[in-house]
């Protein structure tokens, strides 16, 4: 890397770090650890299968857990790029400047209103009719803890190949502790990771990259059917159940309207039984009946129950999400638990 890039991802590191800083410790312990356990291999440049050096690693954990006690008061610095200054979640104005060296670089808020940094190498860059932009990334040089393997901001979509190779790493890891018979198993059974796993797991990076294409589509979609509202609820809902709730409404909006009728489409096993193995958390208690029908398509083959539920779903997910932003404008900040409720009983579930 040369000196002028090797600036840039200096610059976009430290962002990284304050947004660590500050966020790190919202993860539950054994998330951290396993997140930090990937982390380091990321940042030693370690392969897959790399055993890691117990003492190296753990002399790295309190380093940076140290190097985070000093920045967490800090704010975000701006990006210095040939001469210039840019505030770091300008991300358009940086993504122009950064083309000459042939980067990628992403800014945002995630779930919990956390920041989220990243500079990549430039893959591949698509314009769609509809506004947006999609940006493909390959090698990562800068990152956050938590790196999400997709990610849509206003009319720029990222997909990170990178992550998303490590994101279905970690997940063959742990489904392989106690390999359980379930959807990311049969996910897994159909690539060779038993023979070749840098293989397996750059033929499944490849088939999934697909999917997250289309998810982040979708979100980009959703958010010009909900905007403008939906982004000022979300902050105001920040760290409330309400939050996870309203999120992952957006993603089945997402979903409806894009990834699942793509997937029911191509009719893929491999990536069937990956999407419902991630069908989880929130996302699979406020919709059920998507699991079911995967199990019915499971036990005969039958796709037409699922077929049949995802093309009448976007609009039931598009009409509660509008719901949603009527009680907000009406609530404000104080919407959360009435939306809660809300949520739940238009969704036919049981919740506390």
């Amino acid at each position: 890397m040369n000196h002028s890039k090797e600036n840039i991802r200096q610059q976009v590191q430290h962002n990284c770090h304050i947004a660590d800083a500050r966020h790190a410790g919202d993860f539950t312990m054994c998330t951290y650890l396993l997140k930090m356990r990937e982390f380091f291999r990321w940042e030693q440049n370690l392969g897959i299968q790399a055993v890691l050096p117990r003492e190296k690693l753990g002399d790295w954990l309190e380093a940076r857990e140290a190097l985070w006690e000093s920045l967490h008061t800090q704010d975000y610095a701006p990006l210095k790029i040939d001469g210039r200054e840019y505030d770091p979640f300008d991300v358009p104005a940086i993504n122009r400047a950064l083309d000459a060296h042939g980067l990628v670089y992403s800014a945002g808020l995630a779930t919990g209103a956390r920041a989220n940094f990243f500079l990549g190498e430039l893959l591949d860059r698509e314009t769609g009719e509809e506004g947006f932009m999609l940006h493909l990334s390959g090698k990562e040089y800068a990152r956050c803890l938590s790196a999400p393997p997709a990610m849509a901001a206003e009319k720029n979509v990222f997909l990170r190949r990178e992550a998303l190779a490590r994101y279905l790493w970690e997940k063959y890891e742990t489904w392989g502790w106690n390999r359980p018979d379930n959807a990311l198993g049969r996910a897994f059974a159909c690539y060779d990771f038993s023979s070749d796993a840098e293989a397996a797991l750059a033929q499944m990076a490849d088939a999934e990259l697909s999917a997250a294409r289309e998810h982040e589509l979708g979100e980009y979609a959703a958010s010009q059917l909900l905007e403008p509202g939906w982004n000022e609820m979300l902050l105001d809902l920040a760290l409330s159940p309400a939050e996870l709730m309203a999120r992952a409404v957006k993603d089945h909006i997402a979903d409806a309207l894009r990834t699942l009728p793509c997937l029911l489409k191509e009719a893929n096993p491999a990536s069937m039984h990956f999407y419902m193995g991630n069908l989880s958390g929130m996302r699979r208690h406020l919709f059920p009946q998507l699991y079911a029908a995967y199990e019915t398509w499971l036990d005969g083959g039958d796709l037409h129950p699922m077929r049949e539920l995802v093309s009448g779903s976007s609009e039931h997910w598009l009409s509660l999400a509008r719901e949603m932003m009527n009680v907000h404008e009406r609530l404000g900040v104080g919407s959360a638990e009435t939306l809660r409720r809300l949520v739940l009983e238009r969704c036919g579930v049981a919740g506390s």
